[in-house]
């Protein structure tokens, strides 16, 4: 009698993203489009962190629009839901409530390190709350529910990450083996998209609109944009981004998109203008989008089938991180209870 192969248990990966702001051609480029390339190999786990964005005041009836917008980007840009967990933070309870109980196994010190806490309080002096100091300990409830092997995340989310591994190892310590201990994802190098009128910084979504191109943004306003982008007065078309980092940053995005190596485009275009270099870019970025957009529009018109995701990958997700909470609750030595 043949035996049946055993199935091979895939590493699993959490991501979350902020429903905070507009969603940009670096957040595509660097993340989302990896999202997809990810889903066979790993279990991926994709969160909506609604609760995270509550550190800053938000206005309730926009918070809930970007929330299924975003689920609807990840969506768009080709998850498929039968493959990855795709559903709202808020959602799952166990996220706060093994955020509570790891506040409790993290110490000042450590939280007033963090360089994101900084940040934050410098840009919003009048609201410095101890949701935004116990930012990373959500953060890392979010990845230790799901026992979460690899975390992708750029440079400024890497302490993060460190932050939660030690929490997770000096829970283990006192109570042995409850938290997988998570390592950075790092994913292709050479990915990262500058801001167009700044390209020595990285394209953000809190920057000012015409720094960036959001995934939403009309072919007219992505060729106003591009057409505007810094560059330089040497009008040599090469890659170099020290020198050059305007042209650089558009080649770097014409190669990410074709999927050619930026020697290759930088070959293509030499000899020609400027006006030639930010029309292959705007054609690059318009085919690109155009087909996500679509989907987007089609996924925002079906709002039942969106919320049916939302809602069976919350389910799953809450089966999974109650797995992880309900053993650190009886280690801890929260008294048991009947479930209904």
């Amino acid at each position: 009698m043949q035996t049946q192969p055993e199935t091979v248990k895939k590493p699993i990966i959490f991501s979350g993203i902020q429903p905070s702001g507009t969603l940009t051609l670096g957040n595509y480029i660097g993340a989302l489009r990896n999202f997809k390339l990810l889903e066979d190999e790993y279990d991926c786990v994709y969160c909506v962190v609604d609760l995270h964005t509550l550190t800053v005041r938000q206005d309730a009836a926009q918070l809930r629009r970007r929330c299924l917008e975003l689920a609807a980007l990840y969506l768009a840009v080709g998850l498929d839901p039968q493959k990855s967990l795709i559903f709202c933070q808020s959602h799952v309870s166990a996220h706060a409530e093994l955020a509570w109980i790891l506040n409790c196994y993290t110490y000042m010190g450590e939280l007033s390190r963090m360089t994101q806490f900084k940040d934050k309080s410098a840009k919003h002096a009048d609201n410095i709350n101890a949701g935004l100091f116990t930012y990373p300990v959500l953060m890392a409830a979010d990845i230790l529910l799901y026992q979460a092997d690899l975390v992708p995340v750029g440079v400024d989310q890497k302490q993060h990450v460190e932050i939660t591994r030690d929490i997770a190892q000096r829970f283990n310590g006192i109570y042995g083996d409850v938290f997988t201990i998570p390592d950075v994802y790092i994913g292709k190098v050479g990915s990262k998209v500058m801001s167009l009128q700044e390209p020595t910084r990285k394209m953000s979504k809190s920057d000012p609109e015409e720094t960036y191109i959001a995934l939403l943004d009309k072919p007219e306003d992505i060729r106003r944009k591009i057409k505007r982008a810094v560059t330089d007065s040497d009008a040599e078309i090469r890659f170099d981004p020290e020198n050059k980092p305007g042209v650089s940053n558009l080649l770097s995005i014409i190669a990410a998109l074709t999927g050619e190596s930026t020697a290759a485009v930088t070959a293509n275009l030499s000899g020609k203008g400027y006006g030639e270099l930010k029309s292959t870019a705007t054609e690059c970025v318009i085919e690109t989008l155009s087909p996500i957009q679509a989907e987007y529009k089609r996924i925002m018109n079906d709002k039942a089938y969106l919320q049916s995701v939302l809602d069976q990958c919350a389910h799953e997700a809450s089966r999974r991180a109650n797995r992880t909470l309900d053993k650190v609750k009886r280690k801890v030595g929260c008294a048991p209870h009947g479930k209904a």
